[in-house]
């Protein structure tokens, strides 16, 4: 009862604090406010739409349990997952997170994971998306596409990692339940696959509606955290708790070698990985490999804006929040690792490699994935205005109807 009313109480301080800061200063917090509004409106939402609707039309058409049985002997041994598990992997890192997540839970629902496994699968199926990388922190914030390289693999790479050690997480409770070994099988496969859908009563119609539908819910509620964290990191700035928090971490720094200038930008990252990402790359030190680590450090960890979006999906399931945080650590350590030991392989011999034997073009055009972001910077918008005007449409179809 005690820890309940403690518990009352500081929840209520807090969000109290928070209002009471807002009023203090409404200008900045509007500024931080629209900053994340922005960052929603014009790359979240058109980018990661197209993936909520097509996720929810495959898990809803049995194409995901087709892909399950055909990649299930290669999670099982590696992460001890079934192969359904291979869609929210891919999905999660082609799109970028939340969207592991989403699917998770979504295969969770339809119990095609357990507990265990859907909290193991959540823990690695989240990752950055390539675009995100290469497009906006590689080639955007640092001005090196080149750098792209070296943080996509160490960050994937380092996200199997966390796969393969996840794999041994809830072994004990899993002690008496025997996993049946199946040999591939494309009619099984298939068998599979329609009776999924024969299992899902709803027309086609319905069907397409549902998955707008969800997937813009989630992506209003990706956008409402996205605002939320912006002001929030706004706000610790103003009040000076980031300034005080970073000149305790400096001594960390300073054991680890690692320059002080980057503990601010390193304390913002880990709320919100686009504006961490951004003071990094305004600092100017000689110590690139440095700035590289923390980068990969908070690409890892995903910010605690990115972690409450999680939490807020997989809370509607009993998938615990406790795994995916512990693996947030474990990510962000072995990213920063494998950037240490791949930056001179990765980057520097790369460089000199690009510099002597092969023309680079500065046309940023040329490159996919300066197109892809520029392409949905202008169309962005739109995409989403449309797409919020369809789920208006729709719900109120079904009031009325109902």
């Amino acid at each position: 009862m005690l820890k309940q009313i403690v518990k009352t109480l500081l929840l209520a301080g807090v969000t109290g604090f928070i209002a009471f800061a807002i009023l203090t200063v409404p200008d900045q917090a509007a500024e931080a406010s629209i900053r994340g509004l922005s960052i929603w409106w014009e790359s979240v939402f058109p980018t990661l739409l197209p993936f909520f609707i097509i996720a929810e039309l495959l898990i809803s058409f049995g194409v995901v349990k087709f892909i399950g049985i055909l990649c299930e002997p290669i999670m099982r041994p590696i992460f001890n997952v079934p192969g359904v598990g291979s869609f929210a992997w891919t999905m999660g890192m082609v799109s970028g997170y939340p969207t592991g997540a989403k699917i998770s839970s979504h295969l969770r629902e339809e119990h095609q994971l357990t507990q265990i496994e859907a909290e193991r699968l959540v823990s690695f199926s989240n990752a950055s998306s390539p675009l995100f990388i290469i497009g906006v922190v590689a080639g955007g914030l640092f001005n090196d596409k080149k750098l792209g390289l070296l943080l996509i693999t160490c960050h994937y790479v380092g996200n199997a990692l966390v796969g393969f050690c996840m794999r041994f997480y809830g072994r004990t409770k899993e002690k008496g339940k025997k996993t049946e070994k199946q040999k591939v099988s494309l009619i099984r496969a298939f068998k599979e696959m329609h009776r999924t859908r024969l299992n899902d009563p709803r027309p086609f119609g319905q069907v397409m509606g549902d998955a707008v539908l969800n997937s813009v819910k989630t992506l209003v509620m990706v956008g409402g955290f996205i605002i939320l964290f912006s002001v929030f990191t706004k706000l610790l700035y103003i009040l000076n708790v980031s300034p005080a928090i970073a000149s305790v971490v400096k001594h960390i720094f300073q054991i680890l070698s690692l320059p002080e200038d980057l503990t601010l930008p390193f304390l913002s990252g880990l709320f919100e990985i686009t504006l961490g990402s951004q003071m990094l790359s305004n600092i100017s030190i000689d110590n690139l490999l440095a700035q590289m680590i923390i980068v990969s450090f908070i690409l890892g960890f995903h910010g605690f804006s990115v972690q409450a979006q999680v939490a807020s999906i997989i809370s509607k399931s009993d998938i615990r929040f406790a795994p995916y945080f512990f693996a947030r650590f474990l990510h962000a350590v072995f990213a920063s690792i494998l950037t240490v030991i791949l930056f001179k392989p990765l980057y520097v011999n790369r460089q000199v490699f690009d510099m002597e034997d092969v023309p680079i073009s500065t046309d940023v055009e040329q490159n996919i994935w300066f197109t892809i972001t520029d392409l949905i910077n202008h169309l962005g918008p739109i995409i989403t205005i449309v797409f919020l005007g369809i789920a208006v449409f729709l719900l109120y179809r079904r009031r009325t109807t109902n």
